[in-house]
């Protein structure tokens, strides 16, 4: 069951990002206009896909615990404003003080919040992964934010280990490069939980310099409740701390989320998600036979989820008209690649059925060769 690599391409959806007046009052007048589309996994308008292979959610979830928590969440009050306890628990968890761990409404909202504070301290050459999560393109282009042309020459930048939508581990060269010039980086670990084989790829030091973010929604299967939290650098100020909490509004996280952030680092918790890892593993590998059985270009990943190319364009509709979704990856700068993630068998029985019917394929094109 080989799998090929698949090198970072060339081509990143919307364009590398502003290169000419960049930065905040620049950002102002872009925005104005309307940025691209933002797709994203999982739901969609025409509801929740009978078998979505489109989101990275733990298949295995809800989690029992962290769900019988956020279903026993007391939403008849505010959450303490300072997350008092959650920021103990949390700081307790990592071994940190409990001054520098942050919260954030999301993933999605630090992301924004870290490029509005890049911004503000007039560090608008930055870097992010390609192909990526399209939000890191995106809170760059709000704020006004130029790509550099390389990580050295970068004044911020985010990196995320193992990343989306290849599934594959960050470039230890690319942090090293960022790490060695004092740039300040947000470390994405959205999917760091879920991670199937091997190990991080930055250090034990290296994180310890890092933003580490950390939204534990997905590897809990719980992805509609909303919260992450950051684990701040070793060698954060004060000052620098103050700046990023006041970006952010008040209550970021709601009653629920606090729930999911207070079960995540819970011993049960902890035991059910390295549980499910197995069984994810298997159902990966039962992923990968059935589309190498039907031509797919499958790339190698370390996470439940990774990219495959058909052996012709499909037909998104036409599946989706049979309860089956996936993920095109052309807005991460793969065209004619899909991810997929694992699944259970019944999902799989119905991907399998829906690719080998007629209406899933249009007329053959030619093929592009795989990114290098």
């Amino acid at each position: 069951m080989k799998e090929e690599r698949l090198d970072h391409p060339v081509v990143e959806a919307g364009g590398p990002g502003p290169q000419a007046g960049h930065g905040p009052r620049a950002a102002s007048k872009r925005t104005s206009a309307a940025l691209p589309a933002r797709p994203h996994g999982g739901p969609d308008a025409d509801g929740v896909p009978p078998w979505d292979f489109s989101t990275n959610a733990n298949a295995c979830g809800p989690c029992p615990h962290a769900w019988a928590r956020v279903q026993a969440a007391v939403r008849r009050h505010y959450p303490d404003p300072a997350y008092t306890d959650l920021r103990r628990r949390l700081a307790d968890a990592h071994g940190v003080a409990p001054a520098r761990v942050l919260l954030a409404a999301s993933g999605s909202e630090w992301i924004l919040r870290f490029a509005a504070w890049c911004a503000r301290r007039g560090l608008t050459r930055v870097w992010w992964p390609m192909p990526g999560y399209g939000d890191y393109a995106h809170a760059a282009a709000v704020w006004g934010l130029a790509r550099a042309p390389g990580p050295a020459q970068a004044r911020a930048g985010w990196l995320c280990d193992p990343g989306s939508p290849l599934g594959q581990p960050e470039d230890a060269a690319v942090a090293e490069a960022l790490l060695t010039a004092g740039a300040p980086v947000t470390l994405d670990l959205a999917y760091a939980p879920l991670r199937l084989q091997g190990g991080a790829a930055l250090t034990e030091a290296q994180r310890a310099h890092c933003w580490q973010l950390h939204s534990p929604n997905k590897a809990l299967g719980l992805t509609g409740v909303r919260a992450a939290y950051v684990i701040a650098p070793e060698e954060a100020e004060p000052g620098q701390l103050a700046e990023l909490e006041a970006l952010a509004p008040s209550w970021p996280i709601g009653a629920d989320g606090v729930a999911l952030l207070a079960a995540w680092v819970e011993p049960s918790t902890q035991r059910w998600l390295q549980a499910t890892l197995g069984t994810l593993a298997q159902w990966k590998a039962a992923l990968v036979q059935t589309l190498q059985a039907r031509g797919w270009d499958v790339a190698a990943s370390v996470t439940p989820f990774l990219c495959a190319r058909p052996p012709q364009p499909l037909e998104a509709a036409a599946l989706r008209a049979r309860g089956v979704k996936l993920r095109e990856a052309a807005s991460f700068g793969l065209p004619g690649w899909w991810r997929l993630s694992a699944q259970p068998p019944e999902a799989l029985q119905a991907l399998a059925e829906a690719l080998d019917a007629p209406a899933a394929s249009p007329p053959v094109a030619p093929r592009r060769r795989a990114p290098r």
